[in-house]
């Protein structure tokens, strides 16, 4: 665990993401795309989805092992404006690395797998309109803690080289940043009480309070991520990017996504107009 003190941290750790980004994508680029064509997702009967599967509440399996979460249920709702029907999918889960190397490799369809838009990632792959703001939010487990002004000089966990000490230090240029590795990392820091809070993805922080109950979500979130689904590029894929964007459009316009991340316990927030 390491303080972190910069002032230059926001353009240093934007510019080293987009750059970790690009290489590790473009790593991953085959030679041919070979990713199904709407036609071809149509006549096989079924949609395959890239989807995380241990991020409550976005994607996870619960005692059961069935996979369900925010994400898993847009899949699903694409599946049935694409196929017409809501079980005619193949959900694949995925880790972090792999999300762009199954679009580009053609071993799924799309990937909603919370891949926030990026203009290096655009150069690889087609994003949809967004389907959720993910912000930076802050858990604590300190009952006196419950805006960011209770923390404006305290310490503050964060993951190393991530984009979330750029927009804490911004927002909170007196607070002492504590760098940690992970999430577990984190827990561990807030239980020794050596941090007040812990600031990071509220999409993770909202599954953190809903498996720790002794830890609650700070009322403002700061920052924001676009999040939205992950399309081969080429003209071939014309129709199904358009059939894509098309339902984004609709369910976030009719508030069918509004209400689905209010049930699992997200917050809504409106994003840049396109």
């Amino acid at each position: 665990m390491v303080e972190l003190n910069s002032v230059s941290w926001r353009s240093r750790v934007l510019s080293l993401g987009y750059g970790l980004i690009l290489s590790s994508v473009c790593s991953f680029l085959p030679a041919t795309v070979q990713a199904a064509t709407l036609p071809e997702i149509k006549a096989q009967g079924k949609l395959t989805v890239a989807v995380k599967e241990q991020l409550r509440p976005m994607g996870f399996r619960n005692a059961q092992g069935k996979l369900q979460g925010f994400e898993i249920d847009l899949a699903r709702r694409l599946a049935q404006e694409i196929l017409g029907d809501a079980n005619a999918i193949k959900l694949e889960p995925v880790a972090n690395r792999e999300r762009f190397k199954a679009v580009l490799n053609g071993d799924v369809d799309i990937a909603i797998a919370h891949v926030s838009q990026t203009p290096a990632r655009s150069r690889l792959v087609v994003f949809s309109p967004y389907y959720y703001l993910a912000r930076t939010a802050f858990v604590s487990k300190d009952e006196d803690i419950k805006q960011l002004q209770d923390i404006r000089s305290g310490k503050i966990a964060v993951l190393n080289e991530s984009s979330t000490i750029a927009e804490v230090r911004f927002r909170l240029p007196q607070a002492q940043l504590v760098g940690v590795d992970s999430y577990q990392q984190a827990l561990s820091l807030l239980e020794a009480g050596k941090a007040a809070a812990f600031a990071g993805d509220e999409t993770v922080l909202t599954g953190w309070v809903q498996q720790y109950s002794q830890y609650h979500l700070l009322s403002q979130r700061i920052g924001g991520e676009a999040l939205a689904v992950v399309m081969p590029k080429g003209l071939q894929y014309t129709a199904l990017h358009q059939k894509v964007n098309q339902t984004i459009r609709q369910l976030r316009e009719s508030g069918w996504l509004q209400q689905k991340a209010k049930e699992w316990g997200l917050t809504w927030e409106t994003g840049p107009s396109e």
